[in-house]
């Protein structure tokens, strides 16, 4: 008997094996590739699974979702954006499964208070700054998941001073502007010669202008939406994971001065923005805790 776990990033799958505890083992990733998106993501559960009976599978996708429906339209996988059956997918694949499926940003959240930064906590925002930025809201000890199961999408806040188009159609989103993706691809616009957030983050620790700006950029845009997230939502606490996220000083520095400078409500002036406790694949994390029914179902 195997129980799994599914994460759908924005560039890769990752799939392991869940414990009781809700805890993921035997991690594989593979890149997302632009054709045959499905077969690939098949090809990964089967070989994580190992010829073994599946009882539950537990999935967090990058988003839009339709939780209801167990449909993903994950924008930065152009297959699937006009919606994908990925719930009916995994059943017809593992009969009799349990399958249950929530928006990787709630996935996070359920990681992050289960195990995480916001645990112990009733109330906080969960965020992976990565390919995409996405986020989940616990609020009174659980997460919110919204009409659809999409709440949580701080990645299309809209932060002002950016009219930068966004892959949704809308202009000025926090994604557009402040993902390792479109940092990368603002500083190559300036005339920097890499490639990646990666290589940007290490740029700017060498002291690289145009990759310092872009880290100051991308860090002043992170803080100005958690600031407008936390009044919003009353929360004090946000916990910020991810690739990007590691990126240092040059991207938290400006992300803290700016959540500092528009948390200026008195119920969240003692605002926290944390680094994530949590290592690389926390949002696969949530995704197993679904899977052992470990979360109240999000």
């Amino acid at each position: 008997m195997a129980v799994l776990a599914l994460d759908i990033g924005a560039t890769k799958f990752a799939a392991g094996l869940v414990d009781t505890g809700g805890r993921p083992s035997a991690v594989r990733r593979v890149p997302v590739p632009d054709h045959d998106v499905w077969e690939v993501c098949r090809a990964l559960l089967g070989s994580v699974a190992d010829g073994a009976a599946v009882t539950a599978v537990g999935i967090g996708s990058a988003g839009p979702v339709d939780v209801p429906a167990g449909i993903t339209r994950a924008l930065n996988i152009p297959q699937w954006r006009d919606g994908f059956a990925i719930v009916s997918a995994v059943e017809a694949l593992f009969p009799g499964a349990v399958v249950r499926f929530a928006l990787d940003g709630a996935c996070l959240a359920l990681a992050e208070h289960r195990a995480g930064a916001l645990r112990g906590l009733r109330n906080g925002l969960a965020v992976t700054v990565s390919s995409g930025i996405g986020g989940g809201i616990l609020v009174d000890g659980r997460v919110s998941t919204g009409r659809t199961g999409n709440a949580g999408h701080i990645g299309h806040i809209v932060v002002p001073g950016w009219d930068v188009p966004c892959a949704c159609g809308g202009f000025g989103c926090l994604v557009a502007v402040a993902s390792g993706i479109s940092s990368a691809r603002w500083a190559r616009s300036q005339g920097w010669a890499g490639a990646t957030g990666a290589e940007l983050a290490r740029d700017a620790r060498a002291g690289d202008a145009i990759a310092l700006a872009a880290l100051a950029r991308a860090g002043t845009a992170l803080g100005t939406a958690f600031g407008s997230a936390a009044a919003l939502l009353d929360v004090d606490t946000v916990v910020v994971g991810g690739g990007f996220a590691d990126s240092g000083e040059p991207l938290w520095a400006p992300l803290r001065a700016a959540a500092a400078r528009h948390a200026g409500l008195g119920f969240i002036r003692e605002l926290r923005v944390e680094p994530s406790r949590l290592a690389e694949g926390a949002t696969l994390h949530g995704a197993a805790i679904l899977a052992a029914g470990l979360s109240g179902e999000p």
